[in-house]
């Protein structure tokens, strides 16, 4: 076993180590790194992947919004800044927390002497281990390009297909969960169908694509004020979307969903119902909740577990009120922030941190054009005014002046034009796919 694979050598200083590269763990480091004393802290932080992912807007990578690109950073690129932080690009295998050591593919380990695992969340599908092929969920890019793919995909095949069930197969498009993730998708969706799309086909009606939003609880946005997830649902509505609700699913192949005891034929299925937190807790044997995250003091440190801290979805905080703080990006990044002063002041004058406090800025969904919702706690918008707000937040929560300033003229042209420039199928059609449009051209030659 190789001791700290980093290129920074062992000088004495306090080394702090970063597990993911999200919104909390790279602002963790970057306070730290810039925070008085910080320069005096050696930071390393580790990802599975050289990026930074921006994934509130993957559904825009997979409804042809966005590129990939437009979204993602090398981690490398924007810690540059700071000579004490290091990046190293690999797996964690698991953390030994009596020899502080965090152990990565390929029988490595990297030391610490104070641990921050800000590693994220993973779509949960509460045992039904085959659905993710059927029915991928968007937090990778990876995932995102398939979902274009396979959407895009269905809808060229719809174009050659002589069959009218399998057609109208082709055309269904069912977003399986009624939070942000499923609503923003939903009418993404239906906007490329109804919109972009419309003027492109020849033989088939792009508009007349089925979009079927199905939530198993009894409306959708149930983390929002029930006004705002009426007035998301109308929206919705009259962009053409199904909203079913109070119906859960039962099963998801190859053909589609069953939904209530009804199968619902559909080449697109996209996953955006349950949320369970990485494997963080199962590398330090502690206790977590229901979703897998690990329970936190206040100041974010991991009782038991001397020198490790939790944050973002890896981390079951509470508010002053004992609420639990929601999977937001606002959250973990103020986790991070506070985090890293914290850590600063904890290394270079052995202050204890701090406990952490929320502070709410909004909570917010995009239903689509001109439409969306914010949550102030005290107050509430919705309309035209929530819409250019939630562009502007997340313009300013890029990462970056040129992704920035490349989103938001590609929404402007967007916004006058309706086009979208990242309809490309970048790989092969999915095989589920493909085995309708073989079943159905063998049924035409037939």
């Amino acid at each position: 076993m190789t001791d700290d694979p980093t290129p920074i050598p062992a000088d004495g200083r306090p080394h702090v180590v970063v597990v993911g590269a999200g919104f909390g763990g790279l602002a963790c480091a970057k306070t730290l790194a810039r925070a008085p004393g910080g320069g005096g802290v050696r930071v390393t932080v580790i990802d599975r992947n050289n990026y930074h992912l921006f994934v509130p807007l993957l559904y825009q990578v997979a409804t042809a919004a966005l590129s990939p690109a437009d979204i993602a950073t090398p981690i490398r690129s924007i810690l540059s800044r700071y000579p004490n932080v290091d990046v190293i690009l690999g797996a964690v295998e698991g953390v030994d927390t009596a020899a502080r050591r965090v152990r990565l593919a390929g029988g490595r380990a990297v030391p610490y002497d104070r641990l921050v695992l800000a590693t994220g969340s993973v779509y949960s599908y509460f045992g039904h281990d085959d659905w993710p092929h059927v029915a991928p969920a968007l937090k990778t890019v990876e995932n995102a390009r398939h979902i274009r793919t396979r959407l895009l995909s269905a809808l060229e095949e719809a174009e050659m297909c002589d069959d009218a069930d399998r057609r109208a197969a082709l055309m269904t498009v069912v977003i399986v969960g009624g939070g942000p993730t499923g609503v923003e998708m939903a009418g993404a969706v239906a906007e490329l169908t109804r919109f972009t799309l419309a003027r492109d086909f020849r033989r088939i009606d792009p508009r007349a694509a089925r979009v079927l939003l199905v939530e198993a609880g009894p409306r959708i946005l149930s983390a929002f004020p029930e006004h705002l997830a009426a007035y998301a649902r109308r929206k919705l509505e009259a962009l053409g979307v199904t909203v079913m609700t109070g119906q859960a699913v039962e099963r998801i192949d190859a053909t589609g969903v069953t939904v209530g005891g009804r199968a619902i034929p559909a080449a697109t299925v996209v996953w955006g119902a349950g949320v369970a937190a990485s494997p963080a807790g199962r590398w330090l044997g502690v206790d977590t909740d229901r979703a897998g995250r690990i329970r936190v003091a206040p100041d974010l440190s991991v009782p038991g577990v001397p020198g490790v801290y939790a944050l973002g979805d890896t981390a079951a905080a509470a508010d002053d009120a004992g609420k639990p703080l929601p999977g937001l990006a606002q959250v973990a990044k103020q986790q991070g922030e506070h985090l890293g002063r914290a850590l600063a002041l904890n290394l270079t004058a052995g202050t204890a941190p701090a406990p952490f406090r929320f502070r709410n800025r909004g909570n917010t969904a995009i239903i689509g054009r001109n439409a969306a919702i914010f949550d102030f706690g005290h107050r509430t918008l919705k309309g035209w005014f929530a819409w250019v707000l939630w562009a502007i937040v997340h313009v300013y929560l890029l990462v970056g002046g040129e992704k920035r300033l490349s989103v938001t003229l590609r929404w402007l042209w967007r916004y006058a034009t309706y086009e979208r420039g990242a309809r490309l199928i970048t790989e092969s059609p999915p095989s589920d796919v493909a085995e309708v449009t073989t079943q159905d051209n063998s049924r035409r030659r037939a």
